[in-house]
Protein backbone atom coordinates (compact mmCIF):
# COMPACT_ATOMS: atom_id res chain seq x y z
CA UNK A 1 0.00 0.00 0.00
CA UNK A 2 1.18 3.53 -0.68
CA UNK A 3 2.56 5.53 2.21
CA UNK A 4 0.26 8.03 3.92
CA UNK A 5 0.16 11.62 2.66
CA UNK A 6 -0.83 14.68 4.69
CA UNK A 7 -1.73 18.19 3.53
CA UNK A 8 -0.78 20.64 6.26
CA UNK A 9 -0.87 24.37 7.00
CA UNK A 10 1.25 25.86 9.74
CA UNK A 11 -0.58 26.17 13.09
CA UNK A 12 -3.71 24.46 11.71
CA UNK A 13 -5.35 21.35 13.15
CA UNK A 14 -3.29 19.31 10.69
CA UNK A 15 -0.52 19.66 13.27
CA UNK A 16 -2.21 16.83 15.19
CA UNK A 17 -1.68 14.09 12.58
CA UNK A 18 1.71 15.54 11.61
CA UNK A 19 2.83 15.31 15.23
CA UNK A 20 1.45 11.76 15.39
CA UNK A 21 3.32 10.73 12.24
CA UNK A 22 6.54 12.03 13.76
CA UNK A 23 5.95 10.33 17.11
CA UNK A 24 5.27 7.01 15.35
CA UNK A 25 8.29 7.46 13.04
CA UNK A 26 6.19 6.51 10.02
CA UNK A 27 7.27 7.14 6.44
CA UNK A 28 4.92 9.73 4.92
CA UNK A 29 4.55 12.43 2.31
CA UNK A 30 3.82 16.02 3.29
CA UNK A 31 2.28 18.82 1.25
CA UNK A 32 2.59 22.28 2.82
CA UNK A 33 -0.17 24.76 2.05
CA UNK A 34 -0.70 28.45 2.84
CA UNK A 35 -3.56 29.08 5.28
CA UNK A 36 -6.41 29.06 4.45
CA UNK A 37 -5.70 26.98 1.34
CA UNK A 38 -9.22 27.48 -0.06
CA UNK A 39 -8.28 31.18 -0.42
CA UNK A 40 -4.59 31.06 -1.31
CA UNK A 41 -4.47 27.81 -3.29
CA UNK A 42 -7.82 27.50 -5.03
CA UNK A 43 -6.86 24.37 -6.94
CA UNK A 44 -6.79 22.54 -3.58
CA UNK A 45 -10.60 22.55 -3.71
CA UNK A 46 -10.41 20.04 -6.55
CA UNK A 47 -8.74 17.62 -4.15
CA UNK A 48 -10.67 18.47 -0.98
CA UNK A 49 -14.03 20.09 -1.63
CA UNK A 50 -14.11 21.42 1.95
CA UNK A 51 -10.92 23.38 1.36
CA UNK A 52 -9.82 22.60 4.92
CA UNK A 53 -6.72 21.09 6.45
CA UNK A 54 -5.87 18.45 7.31
CA UNK A 55 -6.48 16.34 4.26
CA UNK A 56 -5.06 12.84 4.49
CA UNK A 57 -4.83 9.93 2.10
CA UNK A 58 -3.62 6.38 2.46
CA UNK A 59 -4.39 4.20 -0.53
CA UNK A 60 -8.11 4.71 -1.20
CA UNK A 61 -8.71 6.20 2.26
CA UNK A 62 -9.39 9.94 2.46
CA UNK A 63 -9.85 11.78 5.77
CA UNK A 64 -10.34 15.38 6.92
CA UNK A 65 -10.66 15.15 10.73
CA UNK A 66 -7.43 15.61 12.66
CA UNK A 67 -8.14 13.44 15.71
CA UNK A 68 -9.72 10.77 13.50
CA UNK A 69 -6.54 10.61 11.42
CA UNK A 70 -4.49 10.10 14.58
CA UNK A 71 -6.76 7.21 15.60
CA UNK A 72 -6.50 5.75 12.09
CA UNK A 73 -2.69 5.83 12.28
CA UNK A 74 -2.66 4.04 15.63
CA UNK A 75 -5.01 1.29 14.51
CA UNK A 76 -3.88 0.84 10.90
CA UNK A 77 -0.16 0.81 11.62
CA UNK A 78 -0.53 -1.13 14.90
CA UNK A 79 1.02 1.71 16.86
CA UNK A 80 -0.64 0.75 20.13
CA UNK A 81 2.16 2.34 22.15
CA UNK A 82 0.33 5.57 21.25
CA UNK A 83 -3.23 4.33 21.80
CA UNK A 84 -5.41 2.09 23.96
CA UNK A 85 -7.13 -1.12 22.85
CA UNK A 86 -10.85 -1.76 23.08
CA UNK A 87 -11.54 -3.30 26.48
CA UNK A 88 -8.88 -1.29 28.29
CA UNK A 89 -10.23 0.20 31.53
CA UNK A 90 -9.52 3.73 30.27
CA UNK A 91 -10.59 3.17 26.65
CA UNK A 92 -13.76 5.25 27.00
CA UNK A 93 -11.83 8.10 28.59
CA UNK A 94 -9.24 7.88 25.82
CA UNK A 95 -11.92 8.23 23.12
CA UNK A 96 -13.63 11.00 25.05
CA UNK A 97 -10.45 13.11 25.14
CA UNK A 98 -9.97 12.58 21.39
CA UNK A 99 -13.43 13.97 20.63
CA UNK A 100 -13.42 16.51 23.47
CA UNK A 101 -10.35 18.12 21.93
CA UNK A 102 -12.28 19.54 18.97
CA UNK A 103 -15.96 19.48 19.87
CA UNK A 104 -15.41 21.22 23.22
CA UNK A 105 -12.00 22.92 23.17
CA UNK A 106 -10.85 23.86 19.67
CA UNK A 107 -14.20 25.01 18.30
CA UNK A 108 -14.54 28.19 20.43
CA UNK A 109 -10.91 29.09 19.74
CA UNK A 110 -11.45 29.05 15.99
CA UNK A 111 -14.20 31.66 16.42
CA UNK A 112 -11.90 33.81 18.58
CA UNK A 113 -9.08 33.45 16.05
CA UNK A 114 -11.29 34.37 13.10
CA UNK A 115 -12.69 37.51 14.65
CA UNK A 116 -9.42 38.68 16.21
CA UNK A 117 -6.93 38.07 13.39
CA UNK A 118 -8.26 36.48 10.21
CA UNK A 119 -11.15 38.78 9.27
CA UNK A 120 -10.50 42.23 7.75
CA UNK A 121 -10.24 44.86 10.47
CA UNK A 122 -13.69 46.29 9.75
CA UNK A 123 -15.25 42.84 10.32
CA UNK A 124 -13.49 41.97 13.56
CA UNK A 125 -15.69 41.46 16.61
CA UNK A 126 -14.00 42.04 19.98
CA UNK A 127 -17.08 40.85 21.88
CA UNK A 128 -17.10 37.53 20.01
CA UNK A 129 -13.38 37.15 20.71
CA UNK A 130 -13.92 37.70 24.43
CA UNK A 131 -17.02 35.49 24.64
CA UNK A 132 -15.51 32.51 22.83
CA UNK A 133 -12.20 32.84 24.66
CA UNK A 134 -14.16 32.69 27.90
CA UNK A 135 -15.96 29.60 26.60
CA UNK A 136 -12.64 27.85 25.96
CA UNK A 137 -11.09 28.69 29.33
CA UNK A 138 -14.19 27.59 31.24
CA UNK A 139 -14.16 24.27 29.42
CA UNK A 140 -10.67 23.50 30.62
CA UNK A 141 -12.18 22.64 34.02
CA UNK A 142 -12.38 18.94 33.19
CA UNK A 143 -8.74 18.89 32.13
CA UNK A 144 -7.70 20.81 35.26
CA UNK A 145 -9.34 18.19 37.49
CA UNK A 146 -8.25 15.18 35.45
CA UNK A 147 -4.54 16.04 35.54
CA UNK A 148 -4.32 15.90 39.32
CA UNK A 149 -1.74 13.22 40.02
CA UNK A 150 -1.25 12.44 36.32
CA UNK A 151 1.61 13.07 33.93
CA UNK A 152 -0.49 12.23 30.85
CA UNK A 153 -4.19 11.75 30.16
CA UNK A 154 -4.52 7.96 29.94
CA UNK A 155 -2.82 4.84 31.25
CA UNK A 156 0.07 6.79 32.76
CA UNK A 157 1.73 7.30 29.36
CA UNK A 158 1.74 9.53 26.29
CA UNK A 159 -0.95 8.71 23.69
CA UNK A 160 -2.67 10.41 20.78
CA UNK A 161 -5.20 11.71 23.32
CA UNK A 162 -2.38 13.98 24.52
CA UNK A 163 -1.71 15.06 20.93
CA UNK A 164 -5.38 15.93 20.44
CA UNK A 165 -5.65 17.96 23.65
CA UNK A 166 -2.13 19.34 23.24
CA UNK A 167 -3.11 21.04 19.99
CA UNK A 168 -5.98 22.81 21.75
CA UNK A 169 -3.50 24.12 24.33
CA UNK A 170 -1.11 25.12 21.52
CA UNK A 171 -3.83 27.11 19.78
CA UNK A 172 -4.79 28.71 23.08
CA UNK A 173 -1.18 29.77 23.55
CA UNK A 174 -1.15 31.37 20.08
CA UNK A 175 -4.22 33.39 21.12
CA UNK A 176 -2.55 34.55 24.34
CA UNK A 177 -4.92 32.47 26.48
CA UNK A 178 -2.19 30.43 28.14
CA UNK A 179 -1.89 33.19 30.76
CA UNK A 180 -5.18 31.83 32.15
CA UNK A 181 -4.11 28.16 32.27
CA UNK A 182 -3.99 26.58 35.71
CA UNK A 183 -0.44 25.68 36.86
CA UNK A 184 -1.17 21.97 36.43
CA UNK A 185 -2.10 22.57 32.78
CA UNK A 186 0.95 24.80 32.24
CA UNK A 187 3.20 21.96 33.47
CA UNK A 188 1.38 19.38 31.33
CA UNK A 189 1.62 21.58 28.23
CA UNK A 190 5.32 22.16 28.87
CA UNK A 191 5.88 18.38 28.92
CA UNK A 192 4.05 17.98 25.62
CA UNK A 193 5.74 20.78 23.72
CA UNK A 194 9.18 19.63 24.89
CA UNK A 195 8.81 16.35 23.00
CA UNK A 196 11.21 16.14 20.02
CA UNK A 197 8.45 15.02 17.65
CA UNK A 198 6.33 18.07 18.51
CA UNK A 199 9.26 20.44 18.09
CA UNK A 200 10.05 18.97 14.67
CA UNK A 201 6.40 18.94 13.48
CA UNK A 202 5.55 22.41 14.77
CA UNK A 203 8.36 24.01 12.78
CA UNK A 204 7.19 22.62 9.45
CA UNK A 205 5.71 25.36 7.27
CA UNK A 206 6.44 28.14 9.75
CA UNK A 207 7.63 30.41 6.95
CA UNK A 208 4.05 30.46 5.66
CA UNK A 209 2.45 31.45 8.98
CA UNK A 210 -0.55 33.70 8.50
CA UNK A 211 -0.93 34.70 12.13
CA UNK A 212 1.43 35.01 15.06
CA UNK A 213 1.04 34.42 18.76
CA UNK A 214 -0.60 37.41 20.42
CA UNK A 215 -1.23 38.72 23.89
CA UNK A 216 -4.86 38.25 24.83
CA UNK A 217 -6.41 41.74 24.73
CA UNK A 218 -8.83 41.33 27.64
CA UNK A 219 -7.67 41.24 31.22
CA UNK A 220 -10.82 40.62 33.25
CA UNK A 221 -9.57 37.23 34.30
CA UNK A 222 -12.14 36.42 37.04
CA UNK A 223 -14.92 36.28 34.44
CA UNK A 224 -12.97 33.69 32.47
CA UNK A 225 -13.34 31.24 35.32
Amino acid sequence: MTKPKLWHSYSARSLRPLWALEEMELDYELELLPFPPRVFKREYLELNALGTVPFFTHGDTEMTESSGICLYLVETFKQLDFGLPVGHAEYGDYLNWLFHSDATLTFPQTIALRYSQLEPKDRRLPQAVEDYSTWFIKRLKRLNAHLEGREYLCDGRFTIADIAIGYALYLGESLGLDQFYEPIVVDYWQRLKSRPAFIKAEAMGSEQALFKAVKYPFTDAPELF
